[in-house]
């Protein structure tokens, strides 16, 4: 047995057993040991040996191939899709998306530096974006399923549609009035069917010419109202192996972390008598530090506002904002929003200013109004003298988190779009859930979500005094950790009657009249002259890793404390002024301060808040200015002192400012930007000379001396902090800036960096120096100015130096330094990457920023006509050595640069012989030195074939020769992250070939020949540094994978820009370099997947593909090892060459390449086991991906396209044909309400323990069309074992299967199948059953019928579905076993995995959480796949069937076929299919009834029974067909095949099974039925001469006689005893009629056995056998069969019962009797084994 082919084991259209019982027995018993791989053969899955047939193929010439094509095709279609599009490549400038009316931009009229100028350039340039016209057409996001149902048909289910008409069951007129009669017993008498309607007729059921007319009209038929789109009705893939999605960048923007907007609504106290000012900020109590700058807001009436008037001369609108928009880019529970109150400066303490405040109400202004009047009075005076100074007066806060989450977490339970907040934060508290309860663990999830909480209201009733000697930062932040911790300050602090009322809200879009924070507009623009809005500057309270892309040069100045103790002047109420000025001169201060709020938007100086007599006061105030872009030496903050006189004296006159001295603090520090933290000297009388040239610490001795306070102490501590995206703050940044901007002119030497001076000698030197210590620099400033720092290090590598008249070439170190930024940038753990392991960063440079650098200024210059022999002097970059001796350089010792010759090699690896291979390799072809395109240019004038001029330095040319030269860690990093050089390559590449005439320059002379030997040798090193990973660094797969995707996407990209026959090279030396590799097979083809993948989903495949060229019209092989193989492919017959066109062959491979490449990888997978089924998952994903992408492609809406299409995925049948074995059987085991055999799920509690499966195959039926599980039975009698595929990857595949067929030509088919070889059709035919199978309509159920019971069914089915698979029921439950037998663990993952796949369990739980219309929608869909998937099914067996008078054996087509229908018939299916489905039947009737009714009683006995079942169906549109095609049966039968007698016993026979077993058997629908086939009989005109109808009217009579017998059955549906004992009589009466006599006892002993009667359902069964012993007796005399029913006697004497049947009653074979496939030996010998098993 195990010696059986497969085409054997799967020849279920033959029409005779091959195998004899105790084969079939041995098969059941033992499933494993017949599959080839489950023996010790099995290992060979992973051997090391790769099969000769998975080599790649020499490809075709693509380029000369094309161009022939082209010139010789008149076709529209090759004109329209046969080469690429003249425009197809797409180079464009992007402008940028500013946020602001205008860039942000440094002021007009200044000479920039150098690197300010490139700083603004690269902020305001356009993106450059490199995109192809046709991109993402095949492989865009899958079809938009939202609008699919709208233009759906609704198709009708019996399934969906039968639940509801059970509740009112449709009686016929006799039967409803006899029912009322309950005491009589009804008999046959009582119904008349001459009383019942009759439904509705097909029309012209007989009205056919001939037969071809017949089929055209079914044909036609059945082409209406189809889906074009297969794929668009299923559902989408799971993407996890879909690596050929490459994300696009985001575009870059502007940094902003969560973006909330703070309103200030009202600040009041107890009473109102003068204006106070309020100034907002953030800080993050976890990291201990200020997170915004501050936010200015005067709340203050007109009449408070006029007081300061002589102060406030001009109010721009900017500083009205009582908005501001704060950005957290960090949320922690501890971020809290601080308000601090100011007021004018008075005379007294904070104490004694706060007093009135907290003693006195407005409320009793009766009693206090004069106190008050006096206080308004004395505030007016203040504020007239002192209106410019400011005194710290109160402050409040609030837990902005807390905030945010307790409007999430009552987001559903509050009507209202506010909350009320009562008191200040920790008052809050009690509002807050517990910190243990479970609400609150939810909290911190609601900090993470700042952008999605509801708007609030927060009025803040605790307003807290300032203390005098607790100003500073430090001081608020321990404030703010006592209140998180008890609640209240520690220290306990009075608090100021008052109320600060707040709306926060989230900010998703920009409002109107939004400001940035440079006071710049934002769009959109306000119209109308309204409030505005302010952006708040964060500072992240953690590094910020997004490059900089705007202009901003901010400097915030913090003056923190002064110590004036030691000072014995009257210094007691200080302020500090500050000054920004650009020289000495007290005129020369820059009006860049910011304006606070209701003032100038821009101030010269500004004055620090006053503590009233303290000599050492501490400060908090924040000065933010903005920086000249232009800074000089003599750029310097100023810093007056002065004490401030409150009170006037007598004889004091003039300003109240008393100065005390200076200081000082330059801006430049040896040209570096001051930042950090001061503490300066104070100098007494007046400034020194030249001051602001030296540091106050560093100012030389001068005459007369400087006086300073305490003999130069550091009395002034400050704080210096800029916000510029134009100063690095970083020394290794700086430093290779100013390097670089000196060669570019304009530097005098020495140069000084910082405190060093550089000669020009030197410069080289230093800059080689500054580029290697870049990768040094802190990663927050090198990715801050990422963009730069590449784009200079580019135009290094392209433009070389001259320095001192000496040409100085960087391109080598430049290339290191950046592999060594890239691979800090992909180490670092703060960076984010993709999933294909790119940094964004990098990933977002390389799409939107990066351009080709400038050409070197000398080839500008050599164009107006200086002599070319300076521009080759200047140009010799490094020298290239011949190939061999590159290949020498790179199996140097592993270090950054190869400057060093003195380092010896170490020891060559097998690696690096290998690489040293592929150089040397590549020195064969181009011998001699291979000198840089500026060496040597007389001998390359012509190597690009004229297409650019030979003195031009091409950027891709130059980077490829460093990729191919660098050596040690340099190389390692190079190629480990090779996507960035790659990408880099392909967009510089690009911008090349968008230069260039298309049409005067062919793709294959756009490149020289030299880079594509770098090209070549690149490829081939990575594809070995893939290699080595996989056989040497286990550990390291991932990185494998993603070095692997790389490579096939940079190939991916050189299709449409190059030679693409020289990619194909490329892609073949890549393939056939991995099979070389000592990787296991499931490795090898993974990751060969996956490069293929990527490669298939070009937007131009199909063209690549050459799908529009027939096969008829290959040309030659190229190569004379494949040319000899296939030569003699000219002189086979045209059947085996269409035959060839669906299998695997060279000459496939090699004009289809990329198609030919990834079948083989299919067929390769699916010829081997791996675990879990991985590597076959990710085949059948990549081949059903692409196939998706052509059918929702718009390019391929025309038939013929598709069929071109189609036609490439020809040997994709014959490989899912071979590979049907593989199949998963379990897809569809119930569905909904009924299963496939149209058993309700009732009956699927009862499972049977009686293996039919076994006695259907010896009784000569090895398909059980009758069984309850004809798939696990297939599936068994095949012999699987564990290398079934998973569900879902079976429909994959089969789907991919069905749209191939659908699409390609219908003669084509035809012809295919006319040629096919007997077996090869039976695998056909096979598979489509399979189909039938898993594309089951699973059904419709709302949400309101899925219940507790309904869950605790399927569970139950469930259990005991599995309980069955255990106990060995099929191949599946031999596979289960096995698994458990060694992996208990193993076992429960797969009993996992198979309880998922179960459909009616997972529906029963996902469809809790739908809506009834998502339920509608699905089910719409669904119905609409299952009914196109079988009618692509239906459509291939008539195609099949038209071919039949032209095949040899047509009984064994024509008998598959039918099978194959009925089948079709057992599955729950719409009606629009079962229209078609009986159109066919009925012309297989007409066209082969001889066939039918004469071979085979089997074949005749299941048409029969199923057409019969759908009679009794409630749709009346199957009812209708039913009934047509059952009397087409009976006329055929009658008139043609002179078989009536036959089809009468088969009727009745199937009739007495269908009521006997089925529970829900309707017979008032079969009854309309029966009534319509007798209006049939009474209504053909042509047959009423003859006797068919009075035989069909005593048929129906019949049949009725039965009905009624159902009727009498049901009476006693809950007694099993009557039941039983009603069947077994109803079967005695059948003694004269063998067969429905067998069919009772079958009955009897599935209901016995549903009631787990197994003793009375194996007597049942004995009785069978003994009828079936006594009428092979009566036929023919062996010694071997039993001698009728007396043989059996000794088992039960009541079996002699069946000796009742002799030949003087019946003769055997004669009208019909005794012809069911019982009735024979191997029927005798399966009845006893189901008694037995």
């Amino acid at each position: 047995m195990a010696s059986l082919g497969s085409a054997e084991r799967r020849a279920f259209a033959l029409k005779i057993n091959r195998h004899t019982s105790a084969e079939i027995r041995r098969q059941y018993g033992n499933q494993g040991v017949y599959h080839s791989r489950s023996n010790s053969n099995a290992s060979a899955s992973v051997c090391l040996t790769v099969p000769q047939s998975y080599e790649a193929v020499e490809p075709l010439d693509l380029e000369e191939f094309l161009m022939s094509q082209l010139r010789s095709g008149d076709s529209d279609l090759m004109q329209e899709l046969g080469d690429f599009p003249e425009d197809d490549l797409k180079v464009e400038q992007v402008e940028k998306e500013c946020r602001t009316v205008r860039y942000s931009v440094p002021e007009d009229g200044v000479e920039l530096e150098p690197h300010v100028r490139d700083c603004v350039k690269s902020y305001i340039q356009p993106w450059l974006v490199v995109s192809r016209r046709c991109q993402g057409d095949g492989w865009g996001a899958y079809s938009e399923r939202a609008g699919l149902h709208k233009l759906l048909r609704k198709q009708t289910f019996e399934s969906d549609v039968q639940p509801e008409d059970q509740q009112k069951t449709v009686k016929s007129p006799t039967l409803a009035g006899l029912s009322d009669d309950s005491g009589r017993t009804l008999t046959s008498s009582d119904f008349n069917l001459r009383c019942l309607t009759p439904d509705q007729r097909v029309e012209g059921l007989l009205a056919y010419g001939s037969h071809e007319e017949l089929d055209r009209f079914n044909q036609e038929s059945r082409q209406g109202n189809r889906h074009p789109e297969l794929f668009a009705l299923y559902p989408p893939a799971d993407e996890e192996d879909a690596v050929e999605i490459r994300p696009i960048p985001d575009c870059p923007k502007e940094h902003t972390g969560d973006r909330i907007l703070v309103r200030c609504q009202a600040i009041k106290f107890e009473i109102d008598i003068e204006p106070v000012f309020a100034t907002m900020a953030l800080y993050d109590l976890k990291e201990k530090r200020k997170i915004s700058e501050n936010f200015y807001c005067d709340l203050n009436s007109e009449h408070f506002k006029n007081f300061l008037k002589l102060h406030t001369p001009n109010v721009d609108h900017s500083t009205l904002a009582r908005s501001a928009i704060f950005s957290v880019t960090y949320p922690t529970p501890d971020i809290y929003l601080v308000i601090k109150i100011e007021k004018v400066l008075q005379q007294g303490e904070i104490s004694e200013c706060a007093d009135p405040y907290m003693t006195l109400r407005d409320c009793d202004s009766s009693k206090n109004k004069d106190k008050l009047e006096k206080l308004r009075g004395h505030s007016e005076s203040f504020c007239q003298k002192l209106g410019r100074y400011r005194m710290p007066f109160a402050w409040a806060t609030v837990n902005v988190m807390e905030v945010i989450s307790t409007a999430a977490l009552d987001r559903d339970v509050t009507d209202s779009d506010s909350m009320r907040v009562k008191s200040s934060s920790f008052d809050r508290k009690g509002q807050l859930p517990r910190r243990n309860s479970e609400r609150y663990s939810t909290i911190d999830d609601q900090f993470c979500n700042v952008s999605a909480f509801k708007p609030a209201t927060i009025t803040i009733s605790t307003i807290f005094k300032q203390e005098g000697d607790r100003l500073s930062d430090e001081d608020l932040l321990k404030f703010l950790a006592d209140i998180k911790k008890n609640s209240t300050p520690q220290r306990r602090i009075k608090t100021i009657s008052g109320s600060i009322k707040l709306d926060m809200s989230p900010v998703h879009d920009t409002p109107l009249a939004c400001l940035s924070t440079e006071l710049i507009p934002l769009i959109p623009v306000a119209e109308k002259n309204i409030r505005p809005v302010k952006e708040v500057l964060e500072f992240p309270s953690s590094e910020v890793y997004v490059p900089h892309n705007i202009y901003r040069n901010l400097l915030f100045v913090y003056p923190q404390r002064l110590n004036f103790v030691n000072r014995l002047t009257s210094a007691r109420n200080i302020s500090v002024k500050i000054q920004f000025m650009s020289e000495e001169d007290p005129g020369s201060s820059l009006r860049v301060i910011f304006g606070k709020s209701t003032g100038p938007e821009f101030l010269e100086e500004v004055y620090t808040p006053v503590t009233y007599h303290n000599k050492s006061p501490d400060f908090y105030e924040e000065v933010k200015l903005v920086l000249p872009a232009r800074l000089t030496q003599r750029h310097h903050l100023l810093f007056t002192f002065y004490h401030i006189s409150c009170q006037q004296k007598q004889n004091q006159s003039g300003s109240c400012e008393t100065l005390i001295g200076y200081s000082w603090l330059p801006i430049l520090n040896n040209d570096r930007l001051q930042n950090g933290q001061f503490c300066l000297p104070i100098v007494l009388d007046r400034l020194p000379v030249n001051y602001s040239l030296h540091t106050p610490e560093k100012l030389p001795s001068q005459v007369p001396a400087v006086k300073w306070m305490e003999s130069h102490k550091g009395l002034f501590n400050l704080e210096i902090q800029a916000v510029s995206s134009v100063h690095t703050q970083d020394n290794h940044l700086e430093r290779f800036f100013t390097l670089c901007h000196a060669l570019e002119g304009g530097a005098t030497f020495p140069l000084r960096v910082r405190e060093e001076k550089i000669p020009e000698n030197k410069l080289e030197h230093e800059l080689k120096l500054s580029i290697v210590s870049l990768s040094s620099s802190r990663l927050e400033p090198l990715v801050l100015f990422l963009h730069l720092v590449l784009d200079k290090l580019f135009t290094l590598i392209m433009q070389p130096m001259v320095i001192a008249g000496q040409t100085a070439n960087l391109a080598q170190i430049a290339f290191e330094s950046v592999v060594s930024i890239v691979n800090s940038l992909h180490n670092s753990q703060e960076l984010i990457r993709d999933q294909q392991g790119r940094n964004s960063l990098l990933a977002t440079y390389l799409y939107w920023v990066f351009c080709l650098p400038d050409p070197p200024r000398e080839v500008q210059n050599t164009a107006t006509g200086s002599p070319m022999a300076s521009a080759e002097s200047r140009y010799s970059t490094m020298g290239r050595a011949t190939a061999v001796t590159v290949g020498n350089m790179l199996l140097q010792s592993r270090i950054r640069s190869s400057s060093n010759p003195d380092i010896p090699a170490p020891h060559m690896s097998a690696e690096d012989a290998e690489i040293k291979h592929i150089f040397s390799a590549k020195g064969s072809n181009n011998p001699g030195c291979r000198m840089s395109t500026y060496s040597d240019v007389n001998n390359h004038l012509n190597t690009a074939g004229g297409t650019r001029p030979s003195n031009r330095k091409q950027f891709h040319e130059e980077l490829a020769l460093q990729m191919v030269v660098s050596t040690g860690v340099c190389r390692e990093n190079a190629y480990k992250y090779a996507w960035f050089f790659f990408e880099l390559l392909v967009k510089s590449m690009a911008q090349h070939v968008s230069q260039l005439d298309k049409q005067n320059v062919p793709r294959r002379n756009r490149f020289s020949d030299r880079f594509k030997d770098d090209i070549t040798t690149i490829a081939s090193v990575v594809t070995a540094e893939i290699g080595t990973i996989l056989v040497k660094q286990q550990k390291e797969v991932e990185q494998a994978e993603k070095v692997n995707i790389s490579l096939a996407f940079f190939l991916y990209d050189l299709l449409s820009l190059m030679d693409r026959g020289f990619v194909f090279q490329l892609v073949k030396n890549y393939c056939n370099q991995m099979s070389a590799k000592s990787v296991s097979m499931p490795t090898l083809i993974s990751m060969r997947l996956e490069f293929l993948r990527i490669l298939c989903s070009h937007e131009h495949y199909l063209n690549l593909s050459l799908f529009f060229s027939s096969p008829t019209s290959a040309p030659a092989s190229p190569c004379p090892s494949i040319s000899s193989q296939s030569s003699g492919s000219c002189s086979f017959q045209e059947q085996q060459r269409i035959l060839g066109l669906f299998e695997l062959s060279q000459d496939f491979k090699q004009q289809h390449y990329l198609a030919g490449l990834l079948l083989t990888e299919l067929s390769a997978a699916l010829d081997m086991e791996s675990e879990g089924g991985k590597v076959q998952r990710k085949s059948i994903n990549a081949i059903y991906s692409l196939l998706c992408s052509h059918d929702l492609d718009h390019r391929c809406i025309k038939p013929e396209v598709r069929a071109k299409v189609a036609a490439l995925y020809l040997p994709l049948v014959g490989i899912i044909i071979d590979s049907t074995n593989y199949l998963d059987f379990t897809v569809s085991d119930t569905r909904g309400g009924k299963n496939k055999m149209g058993i309700s799920d009732d009956d699927l509690e009862n499972v049977p323990p009686i293996n039919q499966s076994v006695a259907m195959a010896i009784a000569g039926n090895p398909f059980n069309t009758l069984g309850r599980n004809v798939l696990v039975s297939m599936a068994s009698m095949q012999g699987k074992s564990v290398a079934t595929l998973a569900a879902d990857t079976s429909r994959h595949l089969l789907v991919c299967f069905l749209w191939v067929i659908k699409n390609a030509d219908r003669n084509l088919i035809q012809r295919w199948t006319v040629d096919m070889p007997p077996s090869q059709l039976n695998k056909l035919l096979e598979l489509l059953t399979i189909c039938v199978s898993c594309f089951d309509y699973r059904g419709k159920q709302s949400t309101d019928k899925v219940s507790t019971q309904a869950l605790q069914k399927s569970q139950q089915a469930k259990l005991q579905l599995e309980e069955a698979l255990l106990r060995g029921m099929g191949a599946r439950g031999e596979m289960m076993k096995r698994v458990g037998g060694m992996d208990r663990t193993m076992g429960q993952r797969e009993n996992l995995r198979w309880r998922k796949d179960l459909t009616q369990w997972r529906q029963t739980n996902d469809k809790q959480d739908k809506t009834k219309a998502e339920l509608d929608q699905e089910a719409l869909i669904s119905g609409n796949l299952a009914t196109e998937t079988n009618l692509i099914v239906l459509d291939l067996l008539e195609t099949i069937v038209q071919a039949v008078p032209l095949a040899d054996c047509k009984d064994s087509v024509v008998g598959g076929v039918l099978k194959v229908l009925l089948h079709s018939l057992t599955c729950n299916q719409s009606s629009t299919f079962l229209s078609h489905t009986f159109s066919t039947l009925r012309a297989l009737v007409v066209k082969f009834g001889d066939l039918l009714f004469e071979e085979e009683a089997e074949q005749c006995a299941d048409l029969c029974q199923k057409v019969l079942q759908y009679c009794s169906s409630p749709v009346d549109e199957n009812r209708s067909q039913a009934c047509a095609t059952l009397y087409l049966i009976m006329r055929y039968s009658y008139s043609n095949a002179s078989n009536f007698s036959r089809v009468k016993m088969q009727v009745t026979m199937s009739l007495a099974s269908l009521v006997g077993k089925s529970s829900d058997f309707q017979e008032e629908y079969l009854r309309r039925s029966l009534r319509t086939i007798l209006a049939y009989a009474e209504e053909d005109t042509e047959m009423q001469n003859t006797q068919l109808p009075s035989q069909v009217d005593e048929l129906l009579r019949n049949l009725n006689s039965i009905l009624s017998d159902t009727v009498k059955m049901r009476e006693f549906q809950e007694d099993p005893e009557m039941l039983m004992d009603l069947m077994y009589r109803i079967a005695k009466g059948y003694q004269t009629s063998p067969d429905l006599r067998l069919t009772w006892l079958q009955n009897m002993a599935e209901k016995h056995n549903n009631r787990k009667c197994y003793t009375e359902s194996a007597m049942c069964l004995v009785h069978a056998a003994a009828l079936v012993a006594e009428y092979l007796s009566m036929l023919e005399d062996h010694k071997y069969l039993p001698v009728g029913s007396v043989t059996f006697q000794n088992i039960s004497p009541n079996v002699l019962e069946e000796s009742a049947v002799s030949d003087d009653i019946l003769s055997p074979d004669e009208d019909g009797v005794c012809s069911g496939r019982y009735f024979t030996e191997s029927g005798l010998v399966g009845l006893l084994e189901q008694a037995v098993f």
